[in-house]
């Protein structure tokens, strides 16, 4: 292709801008149980047990969905996929109100379930993204793309003040009325890049194609590890907190600390991206990696509740932010391009995996008698110890032509 057939790519980094703001909303309402856990907690008689699967079931789902939302994408565009997730999920987030309001533990999980449509939204992003960026600079494109997860602390930080100020019905109806509004606003403003071309095959064949793919396993392990963590942290903190220090933290401080921690992930992704553009995405990915094991440790120390603490949790989010920009910068110029979108739904259902099982874990290993999640995140150490090991095994990214 010569300089006059390349595709005008001008106006790119707005369409990324306005994928990271639905992205934002996704988020939001992918996440509006947990920072609402311990009222559901309290008026419906939960124990750890459900409450864990209260909190993972709309990761589950969110994870699992990612990989047809990937192979939709590349076929279908981002435009389309990014509104029809958006209004698809919109529903849920009022299934979740009703089931808070007649207070129905089964109600509430099934609501859970069609809520994690919303978190496929990721899926659609980044091959979308990607199209709108030269293969040198994916990485700062998937970053800034990847900062849609700050919705997550939306959801932490606004989420339980909202319910506080305007009730526990209006909150989730002003969440339901942005969800809509912003699919609105993707699909009169936004467009699929010109270097963009649809994929005509089969979905499944598609899917297969990717997993055949020696890079979409080895992306997935890193991205289950870097993604998963912070998705189960995201989730899980305000339990951990009001659990392990219930006489230092609320719940309205537990939001606050998660949303701190949501946003110092969301700002070191796409510095992972740059970093990983310019330095090789293998060393970012080491250097999160050893981040991520070095504040596990830590914390499971279970240090008392200050200023250590905080750091510690701040440091481990921003260990995962970074890995998450390198890995999906190691995904673009390592995958065929027209299976940029499968790929990437698949590496993405492995990290929500990673999500899904640590609260699971997390609950199933609490010691009522110490008052300790100490088991659980020594396993996070071992299995951070175990891909860094791993990673640090792989070939840098390789430029597919």
């Amino acid at each position: 292709m010569t300089t006059t057939d390349a595709p005008d790519l001008r106006g790119g980094l707005r369409q990324v801008v306005l994928a990271t703001l639905a992205s934002t909303v996704g988020f939001w309402a992918w996440m509006a149980i947990s920072p609402l856990q311990a009222i559901y907690a309290n008026e419906m008689g939960l124990d750890q047990g459900q409450i864990s699967l209260m909190l993972a079931t709309p990761v589950l789902v969110g994870a699992l969905g990612r990989i047809v939302v990937g192979a939709l994408t590349d076929r279908f565009g981002g435009r389309r996929v990014f509104t029809l997730i958006l209004l698809g999920s919109m529903p849920a987030v009022l299934l979740v109100a009703l089931a808070g309001s007649i207070r129905s533990f089964p109600l509430l999980l099934v609501a859970g379930f069609l809520l994690g449509i919303a978190g496929t939204i990721f899926a659609a992003g980044i091959p979308f993204s990607s199209a709108w960026f030269p293969p040198a600079r994916r990485g700062l494109a998937n970053g800034i793309f990847g900062m849609g997860m700050i919705g997550t602390a939306v959801s932490a930080f606004a989420t339980p003040r909202l319910a506080e100020g305007i009730g526990y019905l209006g909150t989730h109806l002003l969440i339901a009325g942005v969800m809509v509004v912003m699919a609105l606003l993707v699909w009169f403003l936004m467009r699929d890049s010109p270097a963009w071309t649809p994929s005509r095959q089969p979905l499944v064949p598609k899917v297969i194609g990717a997993l055949r793919l020696p890079v979409t396993w080895q992306m997935a392990f890193l991205y289950a590890i870097v993604f998963g963590g912070f998705v189960a942290f995201a989730t899980f903190l305000p339990k951990y907190l009001t659990t392990i220090y219930p006489g230092d933290v609320d719940a309205v401080g537990a939001g606050t600390r998660t949303a701190l921690f949501a946003a110092s992930a969301v700002l070191a992704r796409p510095i992972g991206g740059v970093l990983a553009d310019r330095f090789g995405p293998k060393v970012i990915s080491l250097l999160s990696l050893a981040g991520i094991v070095t504040a596990a440790y830590i914390v499971g120390q279970e240090p008392p509740e200050g200023v250590l603490t905080g750091v510690t949790f701040l440091f481990m989010a921003a260990a995962m932010g970074l890995g998450m920009g390198a890995v999906f910068a190691w995904v673009g110029p390592s995958t065929p391009p027209d299976k940029v979108g499968s790929v990437t739904g698949v590496v993405a259902a492995a990290g929500g995996l990673g999500g899904y099982f640590p609260p699971l874990v997390m609950g199933a290993t609490y010691h009522p008698v110490t008052n300790s999640y100490a088991l659980g995140l020594w396993l996070l150490v071992l299995v951070g110890a175990g891909a860094l090991v791993v990673a640090g095994m792989l070939r840098d990214a390789a430029k597919v032509r």
